[in-house]
Formats: C-alpha cells, sequence, structure tokens
C-alpha cells in the first residue's frame, strides 16, 4: 500500500453507478447539522446498513455520471469528509456537489477511464497535482487541479483557506 502524503491520498473503494444525488448521499432531516461526523453517521442511509458499513472501510467513492446532482446541500460533500472519505473519482459531477466539494476539502476529480477500471474494494490513488488516478498498477490521467484548487484542497477547504490569506496579509 502506498503512502498518503498532501496531494496524493487514497484506499479501498466504495462503488456508486449513475445520477446519485445529495438526497442518497445525506437525506434532507439531517441537514440541521454542519458537523461532519455527526452527518457521516447518516451518509447513504437510503441505501442500507450494508452500504453504510462498506463505506465506513472505503477511503474513495467512485461514482458514474452526475454524482451529486440533486440540491445544493453542502453537507454532502462534508459528510464524506465525516465518514473518513478521501476522494471521489466519478464520470462527472453535478457543478454544484464539485464545488461544494472542493470549498470543504474533498477531492473530487473526473476520471471516466479509472471509473471504468476501478473494482469495488480496489486500492485507489488520486495524485490530484500529477493528474493521475492509480489502480493497481495501472495509472489514467486527468486534468490536475490549477496551483489556487490545490491550495484550498491543502487548508482543508475554502473558509480555512481564506482565514490563512487574511492572517497572512494582516501581519
Amino acid at each position: 500500500m502506498s503512502a498518503v502524503t498532501k496531494d496524493r491520498l487514497g484506499g479501498k473503494s466504495i462503488v456508486f453507478g449513475d445520477d446519485i444525488n445529495t438526497d442518497v448521499i445525506i437525506p434532507g432531516r439531517y441537514l440541521v447539522s454542519i458537523d461532519p461526523v455527526e452527518l457521516g453517521a447518516h451518509a447513504f442511509e437510503p441505501l442500507g446498513p450494508e452500504v453504510q458499513a462498506k463505506l465506513k472501510e472505503s477511503r474513495v467513492v467512485v461514482a458514474g455520471r452526475n454524482f451529486g446532482c440533486g440540491s445544493a446541500r453542502e453537507q454532502a460533500s462534508t459528510c464524506l469528509i465525516g465518514v473518513g472519505v478521501t476522494a471521489v473519482v466519478a464520470r462527472s459531477y453535478s457543478r454544484v456537489f464539485f464545488r461544494n466539494a472542493i470549498n470543504t476539502g474533498l477531492v473530487a476529480v473526473e476520471c471516466p477511464a479509472a471509473v471504468d477500471a476501478i473494482t469495488e474494494g480496489d486500492e485507489v490513488w488520486v495524485d490530484y497535482e500529477a493528474g493521475t488516478v492509480t489502480v493497481g498498477d495501472r495509472s489514467f490521467p486527468f486534468t490536475p487541479f490549477p496551483p489556487v484548487l490545490r491550495e484550498i484542497l491543502e487548508a482543508g477547504g475554502l473558509i480555512e483557506h481564506l482565514m490563512k490569506k487574511f492572517a497572512k496579509e494582516k501581519s
């Protein structure tokens, strides 16, 4: 198993299909919380306890097209962080989910070729600086994140990034 670094992360995968909406990722009745760990306990709850048990063992969510469609709830990405997911690899995302993921510090990459190659339980490694998803001995390219997105992710999200930036400007 390879080491996790600030720009390379991953682990065991869990695989979902197309059009996974935010109501499935985190049901609306839990939106009263913003605590990632509390939300993580309810991630993918509509799919049943077996899926939730697999999710708790996984570090990478793999999905088909249009992952995160539906409402614009930020909790859809924070609940994944709360359950221990470090990255999502999908064929495509809802634009709002993708931006919420980055803003909350969750790595989300589009890499259709990797999605096709991943089987549930595979070790999947994402290097967002190099722009690669590695599955076993195979590596799949995606467009590397620009420096500003890397800075946001490495700070732990947009708010943390801005707080660091403003603190630096004050001193």
